[in-house]
């Protein structure tokens, strides 16, 4: 019997990076202080996981303005997408074999 932990990204290990990826995959797109609001967390501290994200290919920065206002809004990509669809089949198969 293989270890069902074995499947678990490490990747969203994080409370955080859990939050955004959810976040996004029922969202086309949302930015960044819905985002904060949404998970609770400090400027800085979204920031360093939007970069941890983007960086592996997971999430989209799209920068923009409304009017003179910058306007930063992130969204999932199919790469991340998949890669947390196939962790959350991983979490739902490794609570079905603990039963």
């Amino acid at each position: 019997m293989s270890n069902p932990i074995e499947n678990l990204n490490k990747t969203f290990d994080s409370r955080v990076r859990l939050g955004i990826m959810s976040t996004l995959i029922v969202n086309d797109q949302i930015n960044f202080n819905d985002l904060k609001q949404l998970i609770g967390v400090t400027d800085g501290n979204l920031a360093s996981h939007i970069k941890a994200l983007e960086e592996i290919g997971y999430i989209k920065v799209n920068k923009g303005f409304i009017g003179k206002k910058t306007n930063t809004t992130y969204t999932i990509t199919k790469l991340g997408e998949k890669s947390f669809q196939q962790h959350l089949g991983a979490l739902e198969k490794m609570i079905k074999t603990m039963k």
